[in-house]
């Protein structure tokens, strides 16, 4: 039955980078991946060939003792995977909807006006600042759906697009990287008690910097990123004209969003409710804001948040879940033993790896690398149950920085990256030829610039 599991995983992933040459939506090979890895693993557990283990390390097996209490058991494990992926999702479809009900009143007309240049290298630039920074504060994810939806206000053609997209989802993880509310993996080191924020930012903010930075650099001596933009000012754009509603619901929409943490901070919540509450806020104050002067109520329907939920890519939400239903069986099914004790998949694998490679610098680099691969949440889970490293130990704050930027080798291997594939519709195999490699060089520069100061400041 794991053979099975291991094929099912590696058909489904190579289906998904298939995607166009398949003409098919990625959404359906990970919906079949997930959930026929579930289905495997049920029947093989049911039968007592497979156990599992559970996010608190108990084992169960139908051979072990009460039938139906193992069969709970293993329920029980199924209900908090789907729990912490629908966590993530609802937190994403909050973000994606307060994003496109500020689009639906041309809010972001307001930041495009702004961002005046036409040379594309210096375009570059000030979208990678963006996204370094609007990272750090409203996190990654929430940054690139923002900054590609203006990337597509601001230019034209497509093919530039995806080249833009492309530097905006390194620039996003890098900035996500360095700060406790950046990224899912940073939040999950913090409330977890392995680093403190203050810890995390100042030793994390200068390798998360020079993995942005050296990218953008290559990138600006690049063909893709000479000369000039063409702009959609240029060509007819009736839409992209501002409406009486747009100021507010841009400053509405960004304050909801920069909101979440000041929420999970005061009332200790999930992210995902500070998220919901702040959805609640912008919808309420875009049922009465006018767009438009006697507007008729026959038009209000324009700039409903009924539309805006219309326009969300629903295929990428639908992607995003089945791909973490397929992590959790991983990371459910016992695999093996570690000093004796039986772990799961993933744990297994992170615990070989560490054994097999003595210098622990190479081997979080390693999981950085992999977590690209196989998502970042839980290989920071398995390591915060791994490791026994006092909280603020440089290890945890590698983990960090490997865990956040490692995942923008692939554009699978964050959320930022799943968000501007489902976006932007970007071929797997093209980010692989054309990002990855930039990506590639940021994360190792940045890793470089984080065992110095390791070697100098934490000795």
């Amino acid at each position: 039955m794991i053979p099975l599991l291991i094929v099912v995983f590696v058909v489904g992933y190579l289906a998904i980078a298939l995607e166009h040459p398949l003409k098919l939506d990625k959404a359906v090979p990970a919906l079949l991946m997930g959930t026929l890895m579930w289905a495997i693993l049920a029947l093989g557990f049911n039968q007592g060939w497979l156990s599992i283990v559970d996010h608190y390390g108990e084992l169960y097996n139908v051979n072990a003792g009460n039938e139906d209490e193992q069969l709970y058991g293993f329920k029980r494990n199924l209900i908090y995977h789907f729990s912490a992926a629908g966590e993530i999702l609802f937190f994403l479809i909050g973000a994606m909807t307060i994003v496109e009900i500020i689009d639906l009143h041309r809010g972001f007309s307001i930041i495009k006006d702004a961002i005046t240049m036409k040379n594309k290298k210096r375009l570059l630039w000030a979208l990678g600042i963006l996204a370094f920074i609007l990272s750090a504060i409203i996190d990654n994810l929430t940054a690139t759906i923002i900054l590609i939806t203006l990337l597509r206000k601001i230019m034209v053609k497509r093919n530039y697009r995806l080249w833009f997209a492309g530097m905006i989802i390194i620039a996003a993880n890098a900035g996500g990287a360095w700060s406790p509310i950046g990224d899912v993996t940073t939040t999950m080191l913090w409330i977890g008690g392995k680093v403190t924020a203050v810890g995390l930012s100042e030793y994390l903010i200068l390798p998360s910097l020079v993995c942005f930075v050296v990218p953008f650099i290559i990138a600006g001596r690049m063909k893709a990123f000479s000369g000039k933009a063409i702009r959609k000012e240029l060509i007819a754009d009736t839409d992209a004209q501002k409406l009486l509603s747009s100021k507010t619901m841009l400053w509405t929409g960004l304050g909801a969003i920069a909101f979440v943490p000041i929420f999970k901070g005061i009332t200790g919540l999930p992210p995902y409710l500070g998220m919901m509450f702040s959805l609640g806020v912008v919808w309420l104050v875009s049922e009465y804001i006018k767009p438009e002067k006697n507007l008729p109520r026959a038009e209000k329907h324009r700039y409903s948040t009924h539309k805006a939920l219309s326009r969300i890519e629903f295929s990428s939400i639908l992607f995003f879940l089945g791909i973490l239903l397929a992590v959790g069986v991983l990371e459910s099914l016992v695999y093996g033993s570690i000093n004796g004790e039986e772990v799961g998949t993933l744990r297994y694998a992170a615990e070989s790896l560490s054994n097999a490679i003595p210098n622990m610098d190479v081997v979080v680099i390693l999981l950085g690398a992999l977590s690209s691969l196989i998502d970042n949440v839980p290989m920071v889970a398995a390591t915060m149950g791994m490791f026994t490293y006092p909280i603020d130990h440089p290890i945890w704050h590698f983990i960090a920085y490997s865990a956040g930027t490692g995942g923008s080798l692939l554009i699978i291997g964050s959320a930022a990256g799943v968000a501007a594939m489902g976006m932007e519709k970007i071929d797997f195999i093209w980010y692989l030829k054309k990002i990855a490699w930039l990506a590639l060089v940021g994360f190792l520069a940045g890793a470089g610039v984080f065992i110095l100061i390791e070697q100098f400041f934490y000795a």
